[in-house]
């Protein structure tokens, strides 16, 4: 049997597995009830919300690309 070389080894797709993970958790921790025109949620400004949730995401989204841009071992 030849040896295939492909751009990605099971590193890379845990990594990017890994990363979309952690980015679907920053976008549900950032979910939750909004306020309507009737009644006023003061949630939506929570440290959670504003704070927690977009780093959560963006390093997400750091691991991802680190992941792609990460050269297999030969």
């Amino acid at each position: 049997m030849e040896k295939r070389d492909f751009a990605f080894d099971k590193v890379n797709y845990i990594l990017l597995a890994v990363g979309m993970a952690v980015v679907v958790l920053g976008f549900l921790l950032m979910s939750g009830s909004g306020s309507t025109e009737t009644a006023y949620d003061p949630d939506i400004f929570s440290a959670r919300r504003i704070k927690v949730a977009p780093l959560v995401c963006l390093a997400g989204f750091v691991s991802m690309i680190y992941a792609v841009v990460r050269r297999p071992k030969e």
